[in-house]
């Protein structure tokens, strides 16, 4: 029978999957773009080129107090680089480097280490100004209002709320329930309350909370309006490449720059598919997308968008650090039942938990097949997959379940592809 080869990654090494030619639809892939040669003076160029705004330079004045969010150690944005282009546009307008305090956004996250402040901004920026990660249980947090739309009431950083001038910098990218990460993000969760973030993430089980949506995402749209009430007077947010890269800046508004961002990300990572498979062979990416269940997951939930209803997905992702949320594993443990899980997270929204919510809710749709590092029993016992030693098994598997005739889309960067579907099933 003739066979196509793909090459799945899978942890730092690759696996060759096998898939009978006439069951094959295709591979779902990125149409990644390369990054630029100079990322320093790319992000000049934004800051030169700021979308609907003045330049940062004619917004501030010399005796301004300026607060500079950036994102904490669990995302990939290249503070480093954006951070020194703004503090040189800053001291070219007058403001001294003691009137600047660079916040990370930690969220509900723990505090930033010294060593991982370093790594973050570079040494020059460590020793130019002041940096401080955000307290979300903070006792001096500033109570600045309850959003109209959903009743979100906003708690913010104190530093970044008596700041003159609010700078927010991150990365736009495809976000769970989001819609996208970047922009108003770097507000709520970034420097919010507990409170105010728990409010506003239990809106993930709305149905419209989802990957790639902003119409009417309630969690998005409550972001907002965190945001505009916060008074943020610029963002530098960038898109990057699965290599980390920077593809593009972007400057100016938080709303124009960061929709600028959006159009970008689409561009490269949604993918227009033209029907669903029975079976979907989705890799997160290699390491570290697949270091563990909780960053693997990403994978599935992209898969869901492609596999039909009563369908199998395969999962090969390596998982050397294991489940990667104690959250994740306890709820999984805790909760047989989807409606308990929903109740739990209108009650109480607890990072790292909705993931058993989603989880949950796709193997309501597919079948899970996991090829991993990981120990069965906590593949099938917690987390309730099937488990096989090789993607090629896996998929003879697969074709068992789902029938000999069943056609199949392979999905190597599942992370980072967004395939949208044009038939519903």
């Amino acid at each position: 029978m003739p066979m196509v080869d793909v090459w799945l990654p899978y942890g730092k090494t690759e696996v060759c999957l096998r898939v009978p030619t006439r069951n094959f639809l295709g591979t779902i892939e990125p149409r990644e773009k390369p990054g630029v040669a100079d990322a320093k003076a790319e992000v000049e160029r934004a800051l030169k080129e700021p979308i609907g705004s003045k330049r940062l330079s004619e917004i501030v004045k010399p005796e301004h107090k300026v607060a500079i969010v950036v994102d904490d150690a669990t995302r990939p944005a290249p503070s480093h680089v954006m951070v020194p282009p703004l503090l040189d546009e800053l001291g070219g307008a007058g403001v001294k480097d003691e009137n600047v305090t660079v916040i990370f956004g930690c969220g509900t996250h723990r505090a930033v280490t010294d060593e991982e402040a370093v790594r973050l901004l570079g040494e020059n920026v460590i020793r130019r100004v002041k940096t401080v990660s955000h307290n979300c249980k903070a006792p001096d947090l500033v109570y600045i209002g309850t959003t109209a739309k959903y009743g979100t009431k906003v708690y913010l950083n104190r530093v970044f709320a008596e700041a003159d001038v609010k700078i927010l910098t991150g990365d736009v990218c495809f976000h769970y329930y989001a819609g996208y990460g970047g922009g108003r993000k770097s507000v709520l969760p970034g420097v919010a309350g507990e409170e105010t973030i728990k409010a506003n993430h239990a809106m993930l089980l709305h149905p419209n909370a989802r990957t790639g949506i902003l119409d009417e995402n309630p969690v998005h749209e409550d972001m907002v309006e965190a945001a505009k009430m916060a008074k943020v007077g610029f963002i530098l947010n960038v898109v990057t490449n699965s290599k980390g890269e920077i593809v593009k800046a972007f400057a100016g508004d938080m709303e124009q720059a960061f929709n600028e961002g959006v159009k970008l990300v689409d561009e490269m990572y949604r993918v227009p598919v033209d029907r669903k498979a029975d079976i979907v062979v989705v890799g997160p990416g290699g390491y570290p997308a697949d270091m563990n269940l909780f960053q693997a997951y990403k994978g599935v939930d992209s898969a869901l968008e492609v596999v039909k209803r009563g369908g199998v997905i395969v999962l090969a992702a390596e998982c050397l650090e294991g489940h990667g949320s104690q959250a994740f594993y306890d709820w999984m443990v805790k909760f047989k039942d989807l409606k308990a899980v929903e109740r739990e997270i209108k009650r109480n929204f607890v990072l790292g938990r909705h993931k058993a919510y989603y989880l949950m809710k796709a193997l309501q749709k597919a079948q899970i097949i996991l090829v991993s590092a990981m120990p069965d029993y906590y593949a099938v016992n917690v987390f309730r997959l099937k488990t096989a030693r090789t993607v090629n098994e896996a998929l003879n598997e697969a074709f068992k379940i789902a029938g000999e005739n069943a056609k199949v889309w392979v999905m190597p960067y599942g992370n980072y592809a967004l395939p949208i579907a044009k038939t519903s099933e």
